[in-house]
């Protein structure tokens, strides 16, 4: 079988769904997946389970695409020069990750600001570069400073702040099983650090309501 991403496409009710597998890569894993439901007690022969592992694989790769990503480049290929230099805030960008210690989810919202020094990014690109760190194995302080560091050396702001909300399965479903537990982590570069009022504005902005 040949090493290679193969892309898909499939309508349903009118959405075109795309997806893009290795088939090489969801055969391997979709083998260990069936012996491991044998060795939890099932039978991978019952008929819910037949395609389980192949499920399992291809959701698995999904989710773990972020290592194919280059969140620079995702920011570089909408970059443009501007002559604003006050806080860009992109706020409640939905996040989701695999804890790496028990590959469980965790999920939640960023809180993202930068102020430009001579360029600013297409908005769209910060949440994707958020995604893009995301869909790997991680810790949350790990993910916070991804996402803080790339925007940092990338774009060369005066600052940049970022703040992460997460609820974590791994606590909820098992170990202290505390479902209403939130995880919350920052990083900050330049003026979020050394000017207190600019940090300050910076989280009354993540917390305003528009409504």
């Amino acid at each position: 079988m040949e090493n290679k991403d193969v892309l898909r496409e499939e309508s349903i009710d009118g959405y075109v769904k795309i997806d893009r597998y290795n088939d090489l890569k969801i055969s391997a894993v979709a083998d260990h997946y069936k012996d491991i439901l044998g060795q939890l007690g099932e039978n991978p022969e019952r008929e819910g389970l037949l395609k389980t592992p192949e499920r399992v694989a291809k959701a698995l790769q999904y989710l773990t695409h972020g290592y194919d990503l280059k969140p620079d480049e995702i920011l570089r290929s909408a970059m443009f020069e501007e002559d604003y230099s006050q806080m860009v805030v992109v706020k409640d960008i939905e996040v989701y990750s695999m804890c790496e210690h028990h590959m469980l989810p965790f999920f939640g919202k960023a809180h993202i600001a930068y102020i430009p020094n001579g360029h600013i990014v297409g908005l769209s690109k910060i949440p994707r570069v958020v995604d893009a760190f995301a869909r790997r194995l991680q810790v949350q302080e790990r993910l916070t400073n991804e996402i803080r560091d790339c925007i940092q050396n990338t774009l060369n702001p005066q600052g940049v702040a970022v703040v992460m909300e997460c609820r974590h399965l791994c606590m909820a479903m098992r170990g202290v099983q505390k479902q209403n537990s939130v995880t919350t982590t920052s990083a900050f570069t330049g003026s979020f650090l050394s000017n207190d009022k600019t940090r300050a504005e910076f989280l009354r902005l993540i917390t305003a309501s528009l409504d």
